[in-house]
């Protein structure tokens, strides 16, 4: 079987092993791969690995043998899904493995933002503090988490996690989500698409990057934001137009 890993580094810059993959059968291992490359690389192959690396319609319908393509990420739209399908050839994706890395970065954005944590650091080196007349020394406003209203928009894995934290904080929790929501946290309300963004201080996006999601958000829902909210996207860019911001 002819495996072939289109961008290992990112997956594996040294620190793991392939062995597991190596008793599958004949892999070969690119650290990073070209767009102009990919074709080359990937014929002949029946088990395709990757991250970053974007596999689309005209690509799979040059590749007979491929029987699977594992996206070793969360988000999978690097992949014509549709033409895999089409094709018979399984897709798979990592969902998990991120969970509580992205939920923490979340809120490292938020409190430097509600903070600004980074420009109160160099301040007091610089000793703006310590020449301050005024002990309560700051900047800029310093806004508390405690009884703000987070909205999240996405209510999977990640997005429950982030609940979990706005609630530590004090937050009121507000959610979007397409699905009900199974055994949903007594903090947690659901709502419209819309009133998250009229009643929340801080939105923020925890969505897979699809036909329908794309350019989702637009100014029609950013015109509903209060003046002071601000948005926070994990997810992926194209979720909202930019244009609009």
């Amino acid at each position: 079987m002819k495996i072939v890993i289109l961008d290992g580094y990112t997956l594996n810059p040294g620190d793991l092993s392939w062995s597991e993959l190596e008793a599958l059968g004949e892999v070969t291992i690119y650290d990073r791969t070209r767009e102009d490359e990919i074709l080359d690389r990937s014929v002949g192959a029946e088990i395709l690995i990757t991250n970053k690396t974007p596999l689309d319609r005209e690509l799979i319908s040059k590749l007979p043998k491929l029987k699977y393509i594992g996206v070793l990420a969360t988000g999978f739209n690097v992949v014509d899904i549709k033409a895999a399908s089409e094709k018979g050839i399984v897709v798979t994706n990592v969902p998990a493995y991120s969970t509580k890395s992205v939920a923490q970065m979340v809120f490292a954005l938020i409190l430097e933002l509600s903070l600004n944590v980074g420009l109160h650091s160099e301040a007091v080196k610089d000793s703006e503090w310590s020449k301050s007349p005024d002990f309560s020394f700051w900047k800029t406003p310093l806004i508390e988490l405690d009884g703000l209203t987070l909205g999240i928009i996405g209510y999977g894995q990640i997005g429950r996690e982030v609940a979990k934290l706005g609630n530590a904080f004090g937050m009121k929790i507000l959610v979007n989500t397409r699905k009900e929501i199974i055994d949903p946290e007594s903090y947690v309300s659901r709502i419209s698409l819309d009133d998250i963004f009229r009643l929340s201080d801080i939105v923020t996006l925890h969505l897979p990057l699809t036909d329908e999601s794309k350019n989702m958000i637009t100014k029609t829902q950013l015109a509903e934001m209060k003046d002071s909210a601000f948005i926070i996207n994990t997810s992926r860019g194209p979720i909202v137009n930019e244009d609009d911001l």
